[in-house]
């Protein structure tokens, strides 16, 4: 997995981009008005059909339905079948089948001859009354063989979410890249060419996944068209963006234009061999229509590039080297508090910085009851990353800062809870159970405690430490009675 984030802009105030924030506006009203109405009224016809006699009698030809014409989906449903919780996700694949669907509807799966056939036409126009009139799949791509052209909604598409990360991820990215373009195009132009990059988006989508089934949906295809439209528009311009490729992920300063091949190559490679419930084409169309767009207006001089300037950005790393030079020398001279006071601002310039905060962590050890330590060690406790060098780290710094902090350790509930589902992750067991006790004892009402101690107790679990693990299911039972590894451990 690719991501690529410019850095080199800051919004303008003084021309603000009104016609970025009027588009996420837009997204987030359709979201939580229409869309989320719809998504509860399902929800209450989805309690209904799990409770009534639907299940029993619609399931199970369903997964057979599945068996014949999706054997590898069918396996999975066929696994899913004698568990009732599953039963919302096996209607949610029932539902959008729609060849079976119209099968069921017209009584060719519950025939007359069935001697529960009265109980399920009850009950499946009971439920049907219940569901919602289609919103989303009235307005999204229809993927499904045969499926009527619908020309609308190569545009209504882009202004539907699955969920509401699909929508906050989408918005975040759509502001990153579409306030620099609409300075750059006008509101105006900007509209238009991000309604083109859906169309785009939409037609190279529709034709790669026609009759593979399902709905197309999500702004991420017109939002690829402005960072297509970016790439082109900086060109050879050197801008400073955050990458991050699988779990690596770091800063560098390269030519806009780089950014237009890797995003492509990385649409390809996911298409391949990624999610298929996510649209790449749709992506990489998106890609293609912005590109071809920004270059023809630059070719017919209706924009042109973004004069170069002094970036704030290279005005920060000049001082962070300032910070990080100053820092080492007062060490080198025993000067330990003006010291971290250096590090300290090199950090607030790098909050990410590993080699920063360690440096700081470590000069501030050396006045254990100075407020540097704990605000270091908190800062690199709180630390995103998932890769093995940063779990290390905070482990290491965790032990250091319980043992040596005056008059002692301050951890916040929330850094616990973090750190305890870390530790459990690096197989540091007994500190991950530390940490879950003094949250339990201290914290017992924290949104986060269920799911702490269902993940240590998980670890436990899977690295065979079963006794450890059961000792935590009085307390499972009582906060988290339902979870998943509540019964696990009830079956141990």
């Amino acid at each position: 997995m690719f991501y690529a984030i410019p850095l080199e802009n800051k919004p303008s105030w003084r021309n603000p981009p009104w016609m970025t924030v009027l588009l996420i506006l837009v997204n987030m009203i359709v979201f939580w008005g229409p869309q989320r109405s719809e998504e509860k009224a399902e929800e209450r016809a989805a309690r209904y059909y799990v409770n009534s006699v639907l299940p029993e009698l619609e399931l199970p030809p369903f997964v057979e339905w599945l068996e014949k014409t999706d054997p590898r989906r069918g396996k999975q449903a066929r696994r899913m079948l004698p568990h009732e919780e599953t039963h919302p996700q096996l209607l949610d694949s029932l539902q959008n089948d729609s060849k079976f669907l119209q099968k069921l509807q017209a009584g060719e799966v519950i025939t007359p001859a069935n001697p529960r056939h009265a109980e399920w036409k009850r009950d499946r126009q009971q439920y049907e009354a219940m569901r919602p009139a289609s919103f989303t799949q009235r307005w999204s791509l229809d993927h499904d063989k045969g499926a009527e052209p619908k020309p609308w909604t190569w545009i209504t598409a882009a202004f539907l979410h699955a969920d509401t990360g699909h929508l906050l991820g989408n918005m975040l990215f759509l502001f990153l890249f579409g306030f620099s373009v609409e300075l750059a195009l006008g509101r105006g132009t900007y509209l238009a060419f991000y309604l083109l990059g859906a169309v785009g988006s939409s037609l190279l989508s529709g034709w790669a996944y026609a009759g593979n089934g399902g709905h197309g949906l999500g702004a991420s295809g017109a939002i690829s068209a402005l960072m297509g439209m970016y790439a082109v528009m900086y060109r050879l311009r050197r801008i400073r963006f955050f990458y991050q490729l699988f779990f690596y992920f770091n800063y560098v300063t390269a030519p806009a234009l780089l950014l237009l091949p890797a995003w492509i190559a990385n649409e390809l490679m996911q298409q391949w061999w990624g999610d298929q419930s996510v649209g790449y084409m749709a992506h990489l169309g998106g890609l293609l229509t912005g590109a071809a767009l920004m270059a023809g207006a630059m070719w017919l001089g209706r924009v042109k590039a973004p004069e170069t300037v002094k970036s704030e950005m290279a005005t920060d790393d000049d001082r962070f080297e300032q910070h990080v030079a100053a820092a080492r020398k007062l060490s080198a001279a025993m000067k330990f508090e003006p010291a971290c006071a250096e590090w300290r601002a090199a950090a607030a310039l790098r909050p990410g910085d590993t080699d920063t905060l360690r440096a700081w962590f470590n000069t501030a050890r050396l006045q254990p009851a100075g407020e540097d330590f704990h605000q270091a060690a908190r800062r690199i406790f709180r630390l995103p990353a998932t890769d093995p060098d940063t779990l290390a780290l905070q482990h290491a710094s965790y032990t250091t800062y319980l043992d040596q902090a005056k008059p002692g350790a301050r951890l916040k509930a929330d850094d616990m809870a973090r750190l305890a589902r870390r530790f459990t992750r690096v197989r540091q067991f007994q500190d991950a159970d530390k940490l879950c006790r003094v949250l339990l004892k201290t914290a017992p009402d924290h949104p986060e405690l269920a799911d702490t101690l269902s993940v240590c107790a998980n670890g436990l679990l899977h690295a065979g430490e079963r006794d450890m693990a059961v000792g935590w299911l009085p307390h499972l039972l009582r906060i988290a009675p339902n979870d998943m590894v509540t019964r696990a451990l009830e079956r141990a």
